[in-house]
C-alpha cells in the first residue's frame, strides 16, 4: 500500500505524538436505556467491528434528542498534542495515517486548524478509524472504537527524520500497535527524545499486562500516566495493588510517574519526591472524555517550562479540569479561558498565546 506523505514543515515540533491510526470521535450524550443495549462493561473501551459501529450510530439517530452528535479528531494522543498546541502554544506534530475518506479529511483539517503539524501524517487508500463516545448523565463515557479495517502507519514506514529536532514523543500503549510503538521509541531514543506514555484503558492493561510491564521495565519510558483503574490492573493479584503501589512500581522504571484519581486529583513521583494534588474545577464532569489526555498536556507543558513536580501536577489539573466542562476531548475557547484564569489564580505560568 502506497502512503502519501504531506509536505514537511521546516521546523521540528517540540512535542511529537504517535497515533498510528487517525481517528474520528462521534460524541453523544445518552441515557441508560441505550447503554443497556450495548454489549461490554459500561464506562470501558471495547473495540467493535464496522457493522457494530454502524448499528450504534443508527441507534443514536433515534435516541439523540437533546444535543446533536459531535464529530471531531479523536484519540488520546490527538487530544494531548492538540491541547498543547491550542491551549499552551507549544509546537506539536502528529505521526500516523489517515484514509482517503470524509473522516480522514476531517481529521487532517481539524488538526491543521488547531496548529498541529500534519506533515508526518500519511494518506492511504482505505477507511479512517472511528470511535463512538457515549456520555451518561454523570459525565462517564463508554467508548466503542472501530479500528479493525482502518488504515494505520506501519513500523517500516517510520524514519529517523520524523523525529529529528523534537524533544518529546507522546504515545498511548496498545498491544496491537506494539511493533510501531517500539520502532518509534528506538528512533526517538536515537534522536535524544524523551518518551511519554499513557496506559490507554483498564481493559488494555488487563489483556496485555506482561507486554506492558516488559515495555515499562525496558527503561525507555521517561514519563508514564495511568488512571486509578489502569493502576489497579497493572498490579492485579499482587499484595499491594492500590494507586500508591502502582505509582511506586512506575516510579522505579520511569523518571516521572503520575496516577490520576478523577475527582480526588492525582499522585505523582519523580526520583524520591512524591506529591498529591487535589482536583481543580468541577466536582461533577459534563463529560470525562479527554480528562487524562488534557492532564498530560498540562503536565508536559510544566516539564517543558522547567516547573516543579507539584506545579506540573497543578497545571495538569487545570487543563484536565477544562475539558470535562463540555462534551468531547477538544477544549472550547471559553474553557481555555477558564483554564488560564485558574493558572493565574494559582500563581502558575499562563501561556503567552493570542487566541
Amino acid at each position: 500500500m502506497v502512503a502519501e506523505a504531506l509536505p514537511k514543515c521546516p521546523e521540528a515540533p517540540l512535542v511529537l505524538g504517535l497515533q498510528p491510526a487517525a481517528l474520528i470521535d462521534n460524541v453523544a450524550p445518552v441515557d441508560w436505556s441505550l447503554l443497556d443495549q450495548i454489549p461490554g462493561d459500561r464506562g470501558g473501551s471495547i473495540a467493535v467491528q464496522k457493522d457494530e459501529l454502524e448499528h450504534i450510530l443508527k441507534e443514536l439517530d433515534t435516541h439523540i434528542s437533546v444535543a446533536p452528535l459531535k464529530k471531531m479528531a479523536g484519540g488520546s494522543v490527538t487530544n494531548t498534542v492538540r491541547g498543547l498546541s491550542v491551549g499552551f502554544g507549544v509546537a506539536t506534530g502528529i505521526i500516523g495515517a489517515y484514509g482517503d475518506d470524509e473522516q480522514g479529511q476531517l481529521f487532517v483539517s481539524n488538526m491543521g486548524f488547531s496548529g498541529v503539524s500534519i506533515s508526518r501524517l500519511r494518506k492511504k487508500k482505505g477507511s479512517t478509524a472511528q470511535c463512538v463516545c457515549l456520555v451518561d448523565d454523570s459525565g462517564n463515557r463508554t467508548m466503542r472504537p472501530c479500528l479493525s479495517s482502518a488504515v494505520k502507519i506501519q513500523a517500516d514506514e517510520l524514519s529517523k527524520e520524523d523525529f529529528t529536532g523534537s524533544k518529546w514523543l507522546v504515545l498511548r500503549y496498545a498491544v496491537l500497535n506494539l511493533e510501531v510503538i517500539q520502532a518509534a521509541i528506538r528512533f526517538a531514543k536515537q534522536e535524544g527524545l524523551s518518551v511519554s506514555m499513557d496506559l490507554a484503558s483498564f481493559e488494555m492493561v488487563r489483556n496485555s499486562r506482561s507486554e506492558l510491564r516488559q515495555l515499562l521495565e525496558s527503561g525507555n519510558i521517561d514519563l508514564c500516566f495511568a488512571n486509578e483503574d489502569e493502576a489497579a490492573e497493572l498490579l492485579r493479584g499482587e499484595q499491594e495493588a492500590g494507586p500508591e503501589a502502582a505509582l511506586e512500581f512506575l516510579g522505579r522504571h520511569c523518571r516521572w510517574a503520575v496516577v490520576t484519581l478523577g475527582p480526588k486529583g492525582c499522585i505523582a513521583k519523580h526520583d524520591k519526591e512524591v506529591v498529591q494534588i487535589p482536583a481543580i474545577g468541577e466536582t461533577v464532569a459534563t463529560d470525562a472524555t479527554g480528562a487524562g489526555d488534557l492532564f498530560a498536556s498540562g503536565f508536559l507543558y510544566g516539564l517543558i517550562k522547567g516547573l516543579s513536580l507539584e506545579e506540573c501536577c497543578k497545571v495538569g489539573s487545570c487543563s484536565g479540569g477544562s475539558v470535562i466542562r463540555a462534551l468531547g476531548g477538544e477544549v472550547t475557547q471559553e474553557n481555555w479561558q477558564w483554564m488560564h484564569k485558574q493558572l493565574q489564580l494559582k500563581d502558575l505560568p499562563v501561556p503567552d498565546i493570542h487566541n
